[in-house]
């Protein structure tokens, strides 16, 4: 009667070891292949009208689709204010994101003091936040995905400095108050022309075109009334205010006559870089930076070490390097393979 317990006790045993081992194999093979856990990531731009912006939302649209490949499910949100001036709006965005519950932020701040407060807001209710394209004066966020902006700077005023030989007048039409990024190239631009360059003249810096095209050409209809006759070079430090800029000289029948150096393209810009009326692009990649800000911030949910500051690249681009193959790479991001 022993013997005969003893071996129903064992054969019970064995078969406890088995299902616990086949429990075990099966929850290997569900963390190694596909994962069922999804996050819902908020990417608020500064802005939805620029093509910068739709670059930007392109790749964070590609990083949730390559997740998705790799057994992630990853939901981007796109939202933002229409125009780049409007920073109650995006605070009212990310405000609306943290009542919904996403999983994360991925934030391209208009202010970077403004939007502190509801991305501190965000951590303590359990939402972290990665930062792009402008820096934020906070240190409650997971990592910064951005250009080296103040490079950026140097490398336009290392093409106008070699265009004017070292010498003659420019003025500066910076973008808008608060805007980190655009400083940052502001201040860049002024430090290496002075260290390198002191024989040409910054005749003008304190003037802001605004968040817009028609502000920004405004604002240099303005300023090339005052200086038209004197300067030989010009700096604008984003898309907006690089058009604005191109379009005023147009109206007067300067463009091509100064050497002007813009920052971001757009194909109006490209056709005039063409035309000689534009001498240089100083060329972000927001694609790259939508892809890394929304794989930073997954890797961070998944409890992965994250990078606190991720550098997505900068590059001049002028008439002589126009056609390579990394200048198209930046020029020609898929947009409509991602954005259809």
């Amino acid at each position: 009667m022993m013997g005969s317990v003893s071996e129903q006790m064992r054969r019970r045993l064995w078969s406890f070891i088995g299902c616990l081992v086949l429990a075990l194999v099966a929850f290997g093979c569900g963390r190694s292949g596909r994962a069922t856990k999804s996050y819902r990531v908020a990417v608020i731009p500064k802005g939805t009208s620029h093509e910068f912006w739709k670059s930007i939302h392109a790749g964070a649209l590609k990083a949730a689709r390559e997740l998705s490949g790799e057994g992630v499910q990853v939901t981007v949100d796109w939202k933002g204010p229409l125009r780049e001036d409007d920073r109650e709006q995006q605070i009212q965005v990310v405000e609306n994101f943290i009542s919904q519950g996403v999983d994360g932020i991925v934030l391209a701040p208009l202010d970077d003091r403004a939007l502190v407060r509801p991305v501190e807001e965000a951590r303590r209710a359990g939402i972290p936040t990665v930062i792009i394209d402008s820096a934020l004066a906070s240190e409650a966020i997971v990592s910064f995905v951005a250009t080296d902006n103040f490079k950026g700077g140097e490398l336009a005023a290392e093409r106008l400095g070699s265009l004017l030989q070292g010498k003659g007048k420019v003025l500066l039409l910076r973008y808008q108050e608060g805007s980190a990024s655009t400083h940052e190239r502001e201040e860049g631009f002024i430090k290496r022309l002075k260290e390198r360059y002191p024989a040409i003249e910054l005749i003008s810096s304190d003037q802001y075109a605004g968040p817009t095209r028609d502000t920004a050409k405004r604002a240099a209809e303005n300023l090339l009334n005052r200086y038209g006759e004197q300067i030989q070079g010009i700096f604008c430090p984003n898309e907006s205010s690089t058009a604005g800029m191109l379009l005023a000289l147009q109206d007067i029948g300067k463009a091509g006559h100064v050497f002007f150096v813009g920052f971001d393209a757009t194909e109006s810009l490209i056709e005039a870089l063409r035309n000689k009326q534009l001498h240089g692009l100083v060329v972000q990649n927001p694609f790259n930076m939508g892809y890394l800000g929304v794989r930073t911030m997954v890797r961070y949910l998944r409890g992965e070490p994250v990078e606190k500051r991720i550098d997505t690249g900068v590059m001049l681009i002028t008439l002589e390097n126009l056609s390579t193959a990394e200048a198209q790479a930046l020029l020609h991001p898929p947009l409509d393979e991602y954005l259809r």
